[in-house]
């Protein structure tokens, strides 16, 4: 079974997160800056001496595939531990499976596609 976690947090949250997944060998994951709202739907802000009403706000969406539930569960708590701060806006973390996975380069699917390989071969 492959499980896709996509984790969304506060920018100031970039190096831990990345830090924390370092420190349990996750090797594969794209990140993304993107802009969203949750529950709190923005915030006001006085831009020039005008009260802004921002309803996006910027954040880093980080992207991995594991290969079990085990390291589903140990993914999403590392992510977790290095997001927090208490306060909203700290984000949100999906999980679901995965049909297929394919190497482009070696053609290997499934599981193989997202292990290691040397790329010196």
């Amino acid at each position: 079974m492959l499980i896709k976690i996509e984790a969304i947090v506060r920018e100031e949250a970039f190096e831990d997160v990345k830090t924390a997944l370092n420190e349990i060998e996750v090797r594969g994951l794209t990140v993304y800056q993107v802009m969203g709202c949750g529950i709190q739907k923005g915030y006001n802000e006085v831009v020039r001496g005008v009260k802004v009403d921002l309803q996006m706000q910027p954040k880093i969406k980080f992207e991995i595939v594991v290969s079990s539930p085990e390291w589903e569960k140990k993914t999403i708590d590392a992510i977790s531990k290095a997001a927090y701060t208490g306060e909203i806006g700290d984000g949100k973390i999906f999980s679901y499976e995965i049909r297929s996975a394919y190497r482009i380069r070696t053609k290997e699917t499934g599981y193989d596609a997202i292990q290691p390989t040397n790329h010196m071969e």
